[in-house]
């Protein structure tokens, strides 16, 4: 079909499964017998019966059989196999699509001997006139092997295999071979012994680079080889012969093999792959050999010299041992992902094959055709990840790769959760594969800059960072390791908009109302080095609201973080500087401040029974004055009220040194603040006040000695719109919305309670509390209930009673009368000792 295709390679059948159309599937190989039976294959019988799978070239299938597989028909010098693949979409295999495939391969002339290396067993083939096996076979009488043979096992059997160990000899009938593993066979012409590389049978044995020492002596005295020997490379190895006996004779046929376990060495970025040409197990006992035939190629294609020279191979035939020089990298191979401690690399495969065709004055024609994988040892790769932005579209663009066709990616860990590739799609995250004309690929990860797990961070003037931190998790085919790569990138954007404020200033109070930007989210209100929390200024007697799109503050004109900057009789110059911080790194990132004048008289108070109130400022360019040691004429008049800016003197105009002057109509107090460094006399801060009384006043007083009624409340109707909310704190700031209901606190934790008149909004009109009670449920009237205000007053029965919170003007409260706030303690309702719960 269509999804297969078969290629006769000498002795071996090659099919190849289309990557296309098998991509993604469970597959199931079997063989087909020439009755039609079909053997599924595992690796075991696979390496039994001369069968190989291999994944290679970035995920193609490949099958290869022997032209002495146990399934093949031979006849005539040609072999057919036929396999069957089961192909789905699920590991259980159901609902698998049926694929068979046969091919048919000639093949010859045949070698005496004959031996293959192929990566999951070693086959050996020797031409013998032998008969076949003859199933059922009874003797005419019974007869003992060892009389004949020592070494067989005396059982009555036609054929029988002895494995000569270097301690012992083991004989197995054929049975028991098949049993252990071996594979065992014979037709018309040849015996067959196939034995996997993982038999306890197998020796591993160096074999040096040498020939036979009476060649060997011939050709040293011609000075054609040096006498030296090298380390040796090592084989798997197994001595074995085949016994066959027929009535007066026993047959012995020799099957041994031996194939290269190694001989690979790198150096300067080449392969060399050395192979021994004499291996004395193979010929044992002869003197003399020559070569016949050497080839060698790539993928089990033969390749000319001058397809070689192309591909800048160097294949050497020297007296002693075959050599194959390949660039790492060359054509005829392919390099596959590999990962090595989770760290992304490759490595670079070929496939090799080496047919040696050689003579000995002995054993005759030998075949060895060796199939040699080479994997180089790992090599990390580096990766690049590049960023583009598409800043009308507002997205970033991550580019991650170059891989090897063989990679995938599977999923993404976003904000420490990990998701598969389909379902980054809800997080905002696209995912795209491209491919390059030299098969390689890379992938793109495709993020808003609004998504939530970009982190934004202002920089600077108008400019954002936008930075992507995702972890991408990759795996690997055939071979299923997997790898991470952590992908950060960073984009500068030049959206940023920066908080901008207006300022004004009343009577008593400086206000600052500042406009949110898009950058400043978890920026914090600083003034000089002190964080405005609303508990502070709540502390301070500040107000601090902030409603997610402006932020309001206002402090009174006479408090400790006003800076006054000078006096005169025009008013006092006074300023407040807030500034805007990181919230992290308490970096300075904006800076705003309001200046006014107000007017002197916000410092005195005459009282008319002659008490006089002054309070004095410190101006900024006397930081170091101590507002404590601040005097009136008579020094020992110190402050009663002192703050770290402001000193307050309460004092009667007869004492502390104050003058007195008169005129025709008013009366005139004078003194002065003052500051003196300690053993000067010279004051370096003199504040001077005056205060003025009339000599002569006329008051009109009307007084009616009859006394008024006591003020009274009428009932009356009419619509009033109240409002209930719960605050999340006691400086009733910010009351919970909707989407928090319902709030989860736990027992005797604050709930903070306001009620407000919404309408009318009279002046004239004060909302009074009068019941208050708790439920159960929703419903006002269910049971039971549990009073918190009876009668306007707390009740009195409550272990924590009710708690009034005085409501003072500000920028929110307009009316303060029309407000009432209390705090209750949280509570649950139980009967006996169980909760009720609704």
């Amino acid at each position: 079909t269509g999804s297969m295709s078969s290629e006769c390679l000498g002795n071996l059948l090659r099919i190849t499964l289309s990557t296309e159309y098998f991509a993604d599937k469970y597959l199931s190989f079997s063989v087909v017998d020439q009755s039609g039976t079909a053997w599924e294959l595992d690796e075991a019988m696979a390496s039994q019966c001369g069968y190989t799978v291999t994944y290679s070239n970035w995920s193609n299938i490949e099958f290869r059989a022997s032209a002495l597989s146990c399934h093949s028909r031979l006849e005539n010098d040609v072999f057919i196999v036929t396999i069957q693949i089961k192909a789905s979409q699920t590991r259980d295999m159901k609902n698998a699509t049926i694929h068979l495939k046969s091919a048919s391969c000639h093949y010859g002339p045949w070698s005496a001997r004959e031996l293959v290396c192929e990566s999951n067993y070693m086959e050996v083939s020797v031409r013998r006139e032998v008969p076949q096996t003859v199933k059922d076979f009874i003797q005419d009488e019974p007869e003992d092997w060892t009389l004949a043979f020592p070494e067989a096992k005396a059982e009555a059997s036609i054929w029988q295999i002895v494995f000569h160990q270097p301690e012992e000899k083991k004989a197995l009938l054929v049975s028991d071979a098949w049993s252990a593993g071996y594979g065992l066979n014979t037709t018309d012409t040849r015996v067959v012994l196939r034995i996997p590389y993982t038999d306890a049978q197998i020796q591993l044995v160096k074999v040096g680079m040498q020939i036979p020492a009476q060649q060997a002596a011939r050709l040293c005295k011609s000075n054609q080889i040096s006498s030296s020997q090298d380390q040796g490379i090592t084989f798997s190895a197994v001595r074995s012969s085949t016994l066959y006996k027929q009535q007066w004779m026993i047959l012995m046929v020799d099957t041994a093999v031996a194939c290269p376990v190694d001989g690979v060495d790198y150096t300067n970025k080449t392969i060399i792959w050395t192979v021994p040409k004499y291996i004395q197990l193979l010929s044992a006992g002869a003197t003399s050999f020559k070569d016949v035939l050497v080839e060698a190629g790539v993928d089990l294609h033969k390749l000319s010299a001058k397809e070689m020279a192309s591909r800048k191979y160097v294949l050497s035939n020297d007296l002693n041992a075959i050599t194959m020089k390949i660039p790492i990298g060359a054509e005829g191979g392919y390099y596959k992902t590999s990962v090595s401690s989770g760290q992304h690399g490759a490595k670079y495969t070929i496939n090799l094959f080496l047919k040696h065709q050689r003579e000995d004055n002995k054993w005759g024609l030998t075949k060895h055709t060796i199939i040699k994988e080479i994997e180089t040892p790992f090599e990390q790769v580096e990766l690049a990840i590049t960023n583009s932005l598409d800043l009308s579209a507002r997205l970033m663009n991550a580019t991650v790769g170059p891989f090897l066709p063989d990679v995938e990616l599977v999923n993404l860990t976003i904000a420490g959760a990990t998701v598969a590739v389909p379902e980054a799609v809800q997080h905002g995250y696209l995912t795209y594969e491209i491919r390059y004309v030299n098969g390689s690929k890379a992938y793109i990860i495709q993020v808003p800059l609004d998504a939530p797990s970009v982190k934004k961070e202002y920089v600077r003037a108008d400019m954002r960072e936008y930075t992507l931190n995702v972890t991408l998790a990759f795996i690997t085919h055939p071979t299923s390791e997997t790898f991470t790569v952590p992908v950060i990138t960073v984009s500068a954007v030049k959206d940023a908009v920066l908080p901008s404020a207006r300022g004004f200033c009343d009577r008593k109070n400086l206000h600052l109302i500042i406009t949110h930007g898009n950058v400043d989210q978890n920026w914090l209100p600083f003034i000089s080095d002190w964080h405005l929390t609303p508990e502070a200024a709540q502390k301070y007697n500040y107000s601090l609201r902030d409603n997610g799109t402006h932020l309001a503050i206002s402090v009174p004109f006479l408090s400790s973080h006003v800076n006054y900057e000078d006096f005169h009789t025009s008013g006092i110059k006074a300023s407040l500087h807030l500034t805007l911080k990181d919230g992290i790194t308490l970096a300075n990132r904006r800076d705003f401040s309001i200046s006014c004048r107000f007017s002197p008289s916000e410092l005195i108070q005459c009282l008319p029974n002659g008490t006089v109130v002054i309070t004095a400022v410190k101006l900024v360019g006397v930081a170091d004055l101590d507002t404590s040691l601040f005097v009136l004429r008579d020094r020992w008049c110190k402050p009663s009220l002192v703050t770290e800016k402001t000193a307050t003197f309460k004092f009667n105009v007869n004492t502390c040194g104050t003058s007195r002057k008169f005129n025709s109509t008013t009366m005139t107090y004078e003194n002065d603040v003052l500051y003196f460094r300690p053993g000067n006399d010279t004051p370096v801060y003199q504040l001077k006040f005056v205060c003025w009384y009339a000599i002569k006043q006329t008051v009109d007083v009307q007084y009616e000695s009859k006394k008024s009624p006591p003020p009274s409340i009428k009932p009356g109707f009419g619509s009033l719109a109240l409002s209930l909310k719960l605050f999340k704190e006691k400086s009733y700031s910010e009351p919970y919305q909707e989407s928090a209901y319902p709030v989860v606190k736990y027992l005797r934790e604050a709930l903070y309670f306001e009620v407000e008149l919404l309408q009318p909004k009279d002046a004239r009109l004060e909302l009074n509390l009068d019941d208050c009670w708790a439920t159960n449920s929703q419903s006002p009237d269910s049971l039971p209930q549990w009073p918190i205000l009876t009668n306007g007053c707390e009740n009195s029965e409550d272990s924590y009673r009710t708690v009034f919170h005085e409501v003072n003007y500000s920028l929110r409260v307009k009316f303060p009368q029309h407000l009432k706030r209390f705090e209750v303690r949280m509570f649950t309702f139980v009967q006996g000792t169980t909760l009720l719960e609704k």
